[in-house]
């Protein structure tokens, strides 16, 4: 079931340095949203808040709220774990588990969640989330092979399978499509579009066509300069920031004057 998140208010730390400064926005259920922006401007920094992947870096933390179905993630008591559960990842690089089979890397998650789960539920659960990845006609005969037998764009899709077997409600993509060649890329891109109708999707791109293609929103993060705090410049539906952003340094990164 796809999840509003409200961030209010938030700041984001590596110790004592302030690498994200005050970001409030709303990310609706049931649409992709963007994040653009030069490197090193907190883009990827901010979406690993969201669900709570920041702390685990040494000295890192958040203070404001993120808010996902009216609880905020960083009240104390929540259990960061199933928090994660909530809210799965798809990283930059693909990274099936290398020595496990392609049906094995699908049901990682879950058994890792201690889910017991029977032969028939599982082959179930495989098949249903390699169509929902649509990775099922490919892979449907080789099941017991390792996930590392697959090509690149094959192995990201193998990674969303196995983030959405465990159900969640909120899909992270950090740069999903940065190592893949363009056919790849286009599959993943499909494949968002189709997610969408169940998951909230929050995508990190460099790819200002991707991030046209794909998104319903954006949102433009820039720092004002080296070692100041990134920030989020302009957030508004994909046709405006595209097509009539507000912000002048929107528009400059956007037609390439910028960075």
């Amino acid at each position: 079931m796809s999840k509003r998140i409200d961030v209010r208010n938030e700041n984001i730390y590596y110790g004592d340095f302030l690498a994200v400064r005050d970001v409030n926005v709303t990310l609706d259920p049931c649409t992709v949203t963007a994040l653009i922006g030069p490197s090193g401007c907190g883009k990827s920094t901010f979406l690993r808040t969201l669900n709570r992947m920041h702390e685990v870096i040494p000295n890192a933390r958040v203070e404001g709220e993120v808010i996902v179905d009216g609880v905020n993630l960083y009240a104390p008591g929540v259990d960061a774990v199933q928090v994660r559960r909530e809210i799965g990842m798809v990283f930059q690089r693909p990274n099936p588990f290398p020595t496990m089979s392609i049906a094995d890397n699908v049901l990682a998650g879950v058994k890792l969640n201690n889910r017991r789960i029977s032969k028939s539920d599982a082959d179930d659960l495989v098949e249903e989330s390699l169509r929902g990845a649509n990775l099922w006609d490919e892979v449907k005969d080789r099941l017991a092979k390792p996930g590392s037998s697959l090509s690149g764009g094959q192995q990201q899709r193998l990674c969303i399978a196995r983030a959405i077997a465990v159900k969640p409600s909120v899909l992270l993509m950090d740069e999903p499509c940065s190592a893949l060649d363009p056919i790849s890329t286009l599959a993943i891109e499909d494949l968002i579009t189709t997610l969408k109708e169940q998951f909230t999707i929050v995508i990190v791109t460099h790819n200002m066509q991707q991030a046209s293609r794909v998104s319903d929103f954006t949102g433009f993060f820039n720092l004002e300069a080296t070692g100041k705090p990134g920030q989020l410049v302009e957030f508004d539906t994909t046709d405006v920031i595209f097509s009539n952003p507000s912000e002048q340094a929107t528009e400059d990164y956007i037609s390439g004057r910028f960075g």
